[in-house]
């Protein structure tokens, strides 16, 4: 029994010293709808990541209810009629990265980003170009990149269609510490 404990404790040792896990619950999503009549822009800095720089995998989490807007209209409208935040509360987004990132030595290393968007209970295909950098010993984090509403199921009624974009620009910036 006590060789099981041994080498059990040596393999999750070994398994954990190969991952190296950066995570935040301080990263930043924002998003832009540039319309004719009106501009919307609304930032959460309470998201969730974690990156696995050793196995290239990154998740993502948000309350969409955390999203702070200008205007307190909008941000009702936003949580009422268009993400429906009580009925899908969260976005999420789970992939990998392609590209070399030297975690010994700081610089900005260009990837792509590959994975599954889940927004309004939608979930779909994403990539994109992305930038890693290494600073200091944290893993930092940037891209952006546009959806389109109607491909998650948000539709925009006839009245406000001159105030909301069908596609929104979403930019996301995370500072992550090893865990």
């Amino acid at each position: 029994m006590k060789k099981i404990f041994l080498i059990g404790l040596a393999l999750s040792l070994y398994i954990s010293g190969y991952s190296q896990l950066y995570m935040t619950r301080t990263g930043y999503i924002g998003f832009l709808s540039t319309a004719t009549l009106e501009n919307i822009k609304a930032d959460n800095n309470q998201v969730y990541a974690i990156i696995d720089a050793g196995k290239k995998e990154m998740a993502f989490t948000l309350l969409m209810k955390s999203f702070l807007f200008e205007k307190e209209l909008q941000q009702e409208h936003f949580n009422e009629n268009y993400a429906e935040s009580d009925k899908y509360p969260k976005a999420n987004f789970t992939g990998s990265y392609t590209g070399d990132v030297d975690l010994s030595k700081d610089g900005v290393y260009p990837v792509t980003v590959k994975g599954n968007l889940t927004i309004h209970g939608v979930t779909k295909p994403i990539g994109t170009p992305a930038t890693l950098e290494v600073k200091g010993g944290h893993l930092l984090g940037q891209c952006v990149f546009t959806i389109n509403l109607e491909d998650y199921n948000i539709s925009i009624p006839a009245v406000v269609k001159d105030k909301i974009a069908k596609q929104v620009t979403i930019t996301v910036k995370i500072d992550c510490t090893p865990k």
